[in-house]
């Protein structure tokens, strides 16, 4: 067992409740809007197996972090790879990575795909009004979790197979994200930045 040291401060603690908070009031009133606004059910649908899937995705990097060795990327880096450093980056805040991704993000989307659920079933019974509301809600849920669970499940053998792949996607995402925004997320932007 290795000397895992956490990143984690009482401050972080408190900074990611009120940002998830905020965040999932954010997610909920902008799905209610886009699920009153979207008159068509395919569409609802769409959004629906959207947010599922960032679930599902944020929990594959959040596992791939605590899983991924940091020597490939080193010799990525070694070689200017783009992503390699930000993949080093996310492996050694591990603990914070995996936090915001499966806490955050991925409670989030499963805060919000139950509440579009609720939404989609009413859709549905706009539509088909013989339906009985306990039996569109209840299959409603049901293949939410099923699909929620079974993609976090499946996604959590791709993150332990393939997690050093996983983070340097991962990390070529925050290299993106760098040169369009400027925000640095690797120690050696840091160091040559003016």
């Amino acid at each position: 067992m290795g000397n895992h040291k956490s990143s984690v401060s009482g401050l972080y603690i408190f900074l990611v409740s009120v940002v998830s908070f905020l965040l999932a009031v954010l997610f909920f009133w902008l799905s209610n809007l886009v699920s009153e606004k979207m008159q068509s059910l395919w569409l609802s649908v769409v959004f629906l197996i959207v947010i599922v899937l960032v679930g599902i995705l944020a929990d594959i990097v959040g596992v791939s972090v605590t899983a991924a060795s940091e020597a490939p990327l080193h010799a990525k880096a070694a070689k200017k790879v783009p992503g390699a450093a930000e993949g080093v980056f996310l492996i050694r805040n591990a603990d914070r990575v995996a936090n915001l991704m499966n806490d955050v993000v991925g409670d989030i989307a499963g805060t919000v795909s139950g509440a579009l659920g609720i939404a989609l079933a009413l859709q549905i019974l706009t539509y088909w009004r013989e339906t009985g509301q306990l039996l569109v809600n209840m299959l409603l849920t049901a293949l939410i979790a099923a699909a929620t669970v079974g993609g976090k499940a499946y996604g959590k053998r791709i993150a332990l197979v393939h997690a050093d792949e996983v983070v340097f996607v991962a990390g070529k995402f925050l290299r993106g994200v760098f040169l369009i925004t400027g925000r640095d997320f690797s120690a050696r932007h840091k160091k040559t930045s003016r």
